[in-house]
Parts: structure tokens; sequence; C-alpha cells
């Protein structure tokens, strides 16, 4: 079995300690509570506290839980909410467009897929539940690029290699391809990231208008593009998916 490490547990310790009980704790009810040294927990709790998750009251000494975590919370709630809101929408455009649906969030340095609706045939496919996307080639990526303004910071500052000979890596020619992208809505990648395979994309915004993720589809170029494009019902039904999610969010009319 894998050894834990002690000083983390320790920290989590304190944490859930804060967490239930008396609203705040003195650093020696804290080390009584725990079984340990004063010193020890002192080292802990100022550590918590120099990162955001613990706050100690100047008056009285006294630790309680900070900032940091209510963000963390948040974060995670938003995007469990997100995943909640869009699962009978992306059914539907599973089973309207006969492809492969993913719904992904910007997490540095790409965009991770936290819900993934199967191809509706008989075809063995693989979940990609946690997999990760890069933001300058692939659909998903290329729409939060567009939207979000720290995905654009990253991606417009990091190295953006060629996975395909279409691939676009410069950096004109890529804030071209988000300029195009807020301007029509949508974002695509035919072959820019695996031969063979097409996609497209559009964003979900929250009640605050604000970009919390990306809807888009996946499947073999032959069936998603006709003539070298994507075919215009597929475009259509993705943005259909994504203002609906985006409604159920709180978004409103986009």
């Amino acid at each position: 079995m894998a050894r834990t490490i002690q000083s983390l547990e320790r920290a989590a310790a304190i944490l859930r300690l804060l967490a239930g009980g008396e609203r705040r704790l003195g650093l020696s009810d804290v080390a009584s509570s725990l079984g340990l040294a004063k010193g020890t927990a002192h080292g802990i709790l100022r550590t918590l506290q120099q990162e955001g998750f613990v706050e100690q009251d100047p008056a009285s000494g006294r630790y309680q839980l900070g900032a940091e975590l209510l963000r963390l919370g948040n974060s995670y709630l938003d995007v469990h909410e997100l995943r909640a809101r869009a699962l009978v929408w992306t059914d539907d455009l599973a089973r309207s467009s006969g492809e492969s649906v993913y719904l992904g969030v910007f997490h540095q340095p790409g965009v991770l897929i936290i819900h993934h609706v199967f191809r509706p045939d008989d075809s063995r496919q693989v979940l990609e539940v946690g997999a990760m996307q890069p933001l300058h080639s692939s659909a998903l990526g290329k729409v939060l690029s567009a939207y979000d303004p720290v995905a654009h910071s990253e991606v417009t500052e990091g190295e953006r290699e060629s996975f395909t000979a279409r691939t676009t890596t410069g950096a004109a020619e890529f804030e071209a391809v988000l300029d195009l992208t807020r301007a029509r809505g949508w974002a695509s990648d035919v072959e820019e990231t695996w031969e063979g395979v097409a996609a497209l994309a559009a964003p979900i915004h929250d009640r605050r208008r604000m970009p919390v993720g990306a809807v888009g589809i996946t499947g073999a170029v032959e069936r998603l593009c006709e003539g070298g494009e994507l075919r215009p019902e597929l475009v259509a039904a993705v943005r259909d998916c994504a203002r609906a999610v985006s409604r159920d969010l709180g978004a409103g009319r986009f």
C-alpha cells in the first residue's frame, strides 16, 4: 500500500476540525483535539493561512476556514452544476447528430473532459471523462480560448504543438481563428488534432454571462463534413445545445 504524507493528513484533519463544531478555534484547542504538539499545529496552521485555506482573527488569535476553500468549493460546484444541467441536452445532441458528444472546461494547460456521451451505435468506444484536449487545436479548446481570458492567455503564451499538417501554430494565424470563432459563435477542428477526425463546439455561459465550458461533437470527417465544410445542420444542433445549457444555467437568451 502506498505511504501517506503525515503533514498532509494533519492539515486535512485541521481543516475538518475547523469545518465542524465551533466557528473558531484557538491553537491549544486544535493541538489538543488532534493530539498534536503546539509547535506542529502552529506550523501547519501558519502554512494553511499563507495559502488562504485558514484565516486568523487578529483580536482573539483564533482560527477559522479561509476564503480560498470557498473559492475552490464554488469551482467544484460550478463544474458539477454544469454537468448536471447538460445531461439531458447532451443526450439529445448525441441522438440527433449520431455522434459522440463532449463537455469540456478549461483546466490548465488544456481542456478537461467532464462528460462524454457515446455515439449512439454499436461501435466499441472508450469513455474519455477525465481526458485532456489541447486548447489550440481542438474545437472545445478554441471555443474556450476565444471566450475565456485566462484560457486565451494560457494558449497564446504557451507553445502550440503541431499535431497534423493542418494544425494552426502561428500567433497571428491563431488569433485570426479565435476572431472567427467569436464572430460565428462556434469553433471547428477538421483534422487539426487527429487525422481523419473532425469536431465542432460552441460556448456555454452562466448566469453572469461568463464562459464556463464548451460542448461539441466529434466524429469521422466523412460524416461531419460535406464538400470540405462542416454540415450546417450539425453546427446548428451543437449551437442549440450550448444555448439550451446556458439558459438552464441562467444565462438567458444568446
